[in-house]
């Protein structure tokens, strides 16, 4: 198997985990902080799709899918339309207000823009300088892998949240996790600062 191979089948394999971790969750339960500094599940996901199609839009020469294929119109989020989440901070992190079905569309959409672009690559392009403004300078090959990590990582951390808010829902009532969830869910968004409330996801968690 050579380079560009073993990159397409790993990009594969994480385009595959978004409808996973985001599978029968309402749009309330993706919104879910653990606490007012944390980023939601549904922030989590949308952020490591936008910087999945912004990377390799770029390194293809191709226009994001999130623009050209109207994913930012669909979203409606209240953010710029080249927004990819970078620096955010909690009050950008609640704008993302997203459904599941959403976000593995738009996933998939841009999974399948990346894997017609590594079908075509031969082996000596993964050389090729996409990057000068680091030392050294970024070729295509470590882009891709750079885009890799970035998005397990992401995806590993909103499959975290997901077993967290499940395990709270457990630790009441083994029987009603996902009723639990949803209460619980709409009774941190209620309370919260932002909401006006006084008190934190966290104290909830007593």
């Amino acid at each position: 198997m050579d380079s560009a191979a073993l990159l397409s089948r790993h990009l594969d394999a994480f385009a595959g985990s978004s409808p996973e971790i985001v599978d029968g969750l309402s749009s309330e339960q993706l919104a879910w902080r653990p606490q007012n500094q944390a980023n939601s599940i549904g922030w989590l996901v949308w952020h490591q799709s936008r910087v999945h199609d912004d990377h390799i839009a770029d390194v293809a020469g191709l226009d994001q899918v999130w623009m050209r294929d109207g994913w930012y119109d669909r979203f409606g989020l209240d953010l710029p339309p080249r927004d990819i989440g970078y620096g955010h901070r909690p009050d950008s992190v609640v704008k993302v207000r997203v459904t599941a079905e959403r976000l593995v569309g738009y996933d998939a959409a841009v999974a399948a823009q990346t894997e017609r672009f590594v079908a075509q690559l031969e082996p000596g392009d993964l050389d090729r300088v996409v990057d000068e403004t680091w030392t050294p300078a970024v070729t295509l090959g470590v882009r891709l892998v750079s885009v890799i990590s970035d998005c397990l990582q992401h995806l590993g951390q909103a499959g975290y949240v997901r077993g967290l808010g499940q395990a709270i829902c457990a630790r009441d009532s083994a029987g009603c996790a996902v009723r639990r969830w949803r209460y619980w869910c709409e009774l941190a968004r209620v309370a919260t600062p932002e909401a006006g409330g006084s008190m934190t996801p966290a104290a909830l968690m007593d």
